[in-house]
């Protein structure tokens, strides 16, 4: 695992709201706004940066938390600008506080946490799961 980067270091990205991230179960449209679990997506995409730049070939980033805390909704079209700050890397977890917003609007904020792990250790990890 490389470490390149400090606490405090940032990465972003943009991502515009499409009709599939709207808040629906099933066929059954709940609420016409950008749904936690598309937020929750874009939080672990930001903070996977960090992992991307850390990792080596024989290593991959697996999540280890996501926490989500609404502050306004976003609609489709709206453009998400998605801000991970990095807080910690402690051995090979790395945790980041992130910030969603829409313009100057702050539509939610929380923590991800990614662990670094070698590719035969999470496939061992898996292979030990079963069937069921």
């Amino acid at each position: 695992m490389r470490q390149p980067f400090q606490p405090g270091d940032v990465k972003e990205h943009q991502y515009i709201v499409k009709p599939e991230d709207l808040a629906a179960f099933g066929e059954r449209m709940i609420h016409p706004v950008c749904s936690t679990f598309a937020l929750g997506r874009e939080m672990e995409w930001s903070s996977r940066q960090f992992v991307l730049e850390m990792i080596e070939p024989d290593e991959e980033g697996v999540g280890t938390f996501l926490e989500i805390s609404h502050h306004s909704p976003a609609v489709e079209g709206e453009h998400l600008l998605i801000k991970a700050t990095l807080i910690e890397v402690i051995d090979h977890a790395i945790n980041c506080k992130i910030e969603i917003k829409v313009g100057n609007r702050l539509i939610a904020t929380g923590k991800t946490g990614q662990k670094i792990l070698k590719r035969t250790k999470i496939a061992s990890l898996i292979d030990g799961l079963g069937n069921g």
